[in-house]
């Protein structure tokens, strides 16, 4: 079964418009962990601009489900606090320290040896260790060549081009030999990006050995309209249902 991972910043982000703790980021983490969600993803940035260090510590000292903790291993505060922390998964994300939000994966060729020892370092400590990647095997060979424990793929372009003309199948095809190539060489398989409860089903219909989706915007728009508990259990059904033939 797919496990669903949620990723709080914009919570943080609408606490911190205001100052003060409201909403709680611990709470509505805790909340989510009690509706169904598999685990808690965060991406704190150094200018902090939704996910502070704090909140991290505070997740990880009160979460009975997985903690994975996104972010540029070559921020050096962000290596300390993970090694600090122990999560049970660090993601590994090319991210630059103003960028809005991730929008490329890693080119691994370019930057082995630079993260080859950090991975190392990670997994010493009994972290799993995913790389935030753009859907090639390639990707997936290289990941598996440094030693990675898993792959994320960056879903983007397929949230973008859904529902247009180009159909679902042909859209998701590098997503699926990347994702057969990652399995193959032992890598666990997780995707996040623009995932929303329109275009989740058929990502999960085509990769249903998917470990684990990490998804944050899109379902805390939608708790707007729907309510935080019913719109974890909805993208936790969909991630449930039973997958068609063919």
């Amino acid at each position: 079964m797919t496990r669903l991972s949620v990723n709080i910043n914009k919570i943080a982000l609408l606490r911190n418009s205001r100052g003060g703790n409201v909403p709680d980021p611990l709470a509505v983490a805790l909340d989510c962990e009690r509706f169904g969600a598999d685990g808690i993803t965060v991406h704190p940035r150094p200018d902090a601009r939704h996910i502070r260090y704090h909140d991290v510590r505070l997740l990880k000292s009160r979460l009975q489900s997985e903690l994975n903790i996104e972010g540029n291993p070559y921020e050096p505060s962000f290596m300390d606090l993970v090694l600090e922390l122990r999560p049970q998964q660090v993601t590994l994300v090319p991210d630059e320290p103003a960028q809005l939000t991730s929008d490329h994966g890693w080119d691994l060729a370019m930057h082995a040896e630079r993260l080859a020892p950090l991975i190392e370092q990670f997994q010493t400590a009994g972290i799993r260790v995913s790389a935030f990647i753009d859907p090639s095997p390639v990707h997936a060979q290289r990941a598996a060549q440094l030693g990675f424990d898993a792959v994320e793929l960056y879903t983007e372009s397929y949230a973008k081009h859904y529902g247009g003309s180009v159909p679902a199948s042909e859209l998701l095809s590098p997503y699926v030999d990347t994702a057969r190539v990652a399995t193959d060489l032992g890598l666990l398989v997780n995707a996040g990006h623009d995932l929303n409860l329109a275009n989740l089903g058929a990502l999960h219909q085509h990769i249903p050995w998917l470990h684990e989706v990490s998804i944050g915007h899109a379902l805390v728009s939608d708790a707007l309209y729907l309510g935080l508990e019913n719109t974890v259990r909805l993208y936790a059904r969909t991630l449930q249902k039973p997958l068609s033939g063919g």
